[in-house]
């Protein structure tokens, strides 16, 4: 049976509160994530998170006694409490009526399949926790193997970035690691390397791609290294007709996304 906390001083949602830094997300392993959408979706792919807090006036709703019972049924435990408690725990002042804590999980290059998907998402240096968030929003939307993240990006298990996914965290692989490690690994078998590029005369909607194809978007500031450009198969670029002279570096990936999809032979 749950039981019941409704005051800030308890020591476990101080210890929880503390998971809104990366910090204390490394020490405890843990993290995050709100909302009845996201934790129901994280629940369908079978994560279960190792504490579960809900909102009094939400326990008789059926997705939140679901995931009450699938949280118990693993071993974890479910805690009924109130608004202003979630709201500490959420950082936002109208909190979700549940917030998981889930342990943090993470995959190794070695361990993804190339060929389970048709189209794979890289982000080199990506420093935005919204940008990241909806990277992964695509890659679920479009089938992607998986995001890889290069070099220092912003935590995936960041309480913003986990928001933004809207549960995408839960359905897409994320991999971290250094170029000097994803390189290798690429050409250690089939893949074509398309990067998003400004100096570049090659249309998007020009281009020639194969699957499995790794899209690559560069930082959002400083866009991708030339040594990186240098190592693409093929840069492309999405033509600006008016004063901007980039798309936001999420909105480039969805587009550039679909734009794969449909450009591979036999889709």
């Amino acid at each position: 049976m749950p039981r019941e906390i409704t005051a800030y001083s308890n020591p476990l949602i101080k210890r929880m509160r503390s998971l809104r830094e990366k910090r204390h997300r490394r020490e405890e392993g843990l993290f995050l994530a709100e909302g009845l959408r996201i934790l129901t979706e994280a629940r369908e792919a079978g994560r279960i998170p190792q504490f579960l807090f809900f909102a009094r006036d939400s326990a008789a709703h059926p997705l939140v006694l679901a995931l009450v019972d699938a949280v118990e049924a693993a071993g974890g435990e479910a805690i009924e409490t109130i608004p202003d408690i979630l709201s500490k725990l959420s950082g936002k002042d109208n909190p979700q009526a549940v917030v998981g804590v889930f342990a943090e999980f993470t995959r190794t290059l070695d361990s993804l399949d190339r060929d389970s998907a048709a189209i794979w998402l890289v982000a080199e240096r990506m420093r935005d926790p919204g940008n990241l968030g909806t990277i992964l929003r695509t890659g679920d939307a479009v089938g992607a193997g998986g995001l890889i993240l290069i070099g220092e990006c912003v935590d995936p298990f960041s309480v913003e970035a986990v928001r933004a996914s809207m549960g995408a965290l839960f359905t897409v692989p994320v991999v971290q690691c250094e170029w000097e490690a994803f390189v290798p690994w690429l050409r250690g078998g089939a893949g074509q390397l398309v990067g998003l590029s400004l100096d570049t005369m090659t249309d998007y909607r020009a281009a020639t791609y194969r699957a499995p194809t790794f899209l690559l978007t560069g930082n959002e500031a400083q866009g991708m290294p030339n040594a990186y450009a240098a190592e693409c198969d093929t840069l492309v670029k999405i033509p600006m007709l008016g004063k901007a002279d980039s798309l936001n570096a999420a909105v480039a990936t969805a587009v550039m996304a679909y734009q794969v999809l449909g450009g591979q032979p036999g889709t």
